[in-house]
């Protein structure tokens, strides 16, 4: 999975979001490092969706436009909590394997 389909789902874990509260959360999330383009987070909804990771909520109109809300499904919160469990694990041992580095002229990188 791709960060940004990772920081998208994230999102929408805590309740259903709008296009627009998506890619502010994921923006904020990411601490900026992660700015989606509306194609690309509309694209990554739809494939969502197909998946059966997330759904469309509901649609309101606001200011004369259509405004749809999408929320995490079960499937989503599960398949979320699956990939969360693997990258700690790889975290870990990624962590686990800088500590065993020589420090011989290297920085620590800030592992503890």
């Amino acid at each position: 999975m791709q960060e940004p389909t990772l920081l998208i789902l994230t999102a929408l874990a805590k309740e259903p979001l709008h296009g627009y509260g998506v890619i502010r959360t994921v923006q904020e999330l990411s601490q900026g490092e992660v700015v989606l383009r509306p194609g690309t987070l509309y694209g990554a909804l739809d494939r969502l969706a197909e998946q059966g990771l997330a759904t469309v909520d509901r649609e309101e109109a606001v200011d004369g436009r259509l405004r749809r809300y999408y929320k995490l499904t079960d499937s989503g919160a599960a398949a979320l909590a699956t990939l969360i469990g693997r990258l700690r694990r790889n975290a870990d041992s990624a962590e686990a394997r800088l500590r065993s580095r020589p420090t011989v002229g290297v920085r620590r990188l800030g592992v503890a």
